[in-house]
């Protein structure tokens, strides 16, 4: 099994109600992992997060792949705030 059955046979593992997941070969022959909503919103982007080889190779990837998606999905929702106390130019 190659490196991209093997994302995509740990992405088969799980199902969400809002999110879609994929994986694809990227341009220099690496694996990246895809995140799309379901159902698409106006100005929401499709998250891509590289997967490193070496983590794919190691014994242990189902369980370091579960963290690694949960910290995409984070990120992700994150991403898609439109207005945060952080955000610059934003008065109290």
């Amino acid at each position: 099994m190659d490196s991209l059955e093997r994302v995509r046979a740990q992405l088969a593992r799980y199902d969400h109600m809002l999110l879609r997941f994929d994986a694809r070969q990227d341009a220099r022959g690496g694996v990246e992992l895809l995140i799309t909503l379901k159902q698409p919103v106006e100005g929401a982007h499709d998250y891509v997060a590289g997967v490193h080889e070496r983590d794919i190779a190691h014994p242990q990837f189902p369980w370091t792949f579960q963290k690694y998606l949960y910290d995409c999905l984070h990120d992700y929702l994150c991403e898609l705030f439109t207005r945060n106390p952080q955000m610059k130019g934003e008065s109290e």
